[in-house]
């Protein structure tokens, strides 16, 4: 029995309809890490939050981004990642980014993601938790919060 703690309605998302919207103004530019597998993904985040003033580096998979993290800890102030990925995936990566010194915030983009998976994201006390599909308007809220 498969239970699902964050279900959306999903909807097509196309490069165009994601940048299509106004940039927003930020109060404080950001130093953004994405990871995802997704090469229009990451591009879509990278354009949009780019528009926003926000500096935007990507990650092909946890691994990656764990060691652009490693080697500068606070080079970034917020890690976005994806659940499922290769070589690493994005419940690894927080786990460890809490072994760190990283000091940043922390957010997750899945689909699906099981009680036990939610709630093990909150026991390592992700910042906050946007399920795919993931619209620019919803990101740059989320990121308002912070």
């Amino acid at each position: 029995m498969k239970t699902e703690v964050c279900e959306t309605v999903a909807m097509p998302m196309t490069m165009l309809a994601m940048t299509q919207k106004k940039a927003v103004p930020t109060k404080k530019a950001r130093r953004i890490l994405y990871a995802d597998d997704m090469p229009e993904l990451r591009d879509m985040v990278r354009i949009t939050l780019a528009r926003d003033g926000h500096a935007v580096a990507c990650a092909a998979d946890g691994l990656l981004a764990l060691e652009k993290i490693t080697t500068e800890p606070e080079a970034f102030d917020v890690v976005i990642t994806d659940h499922q990925m290769p070589n690493m995936n994005g419940l690894e990566l927080v786990t460890r980014l809490r072994a760190l010194p990283f000091a940043g915030k922390i957010l997750l983009f899945s689909s699906g993601l099981s009680n036990e998976l939610c709630e093990a994201y909150h026991k390592l006390k992700v910042d906050y938790i946007l399920h795919k599909p993931v619209f620019p308007h919803e990101l740059r809220q989320a990121l308002a919060k912070l």
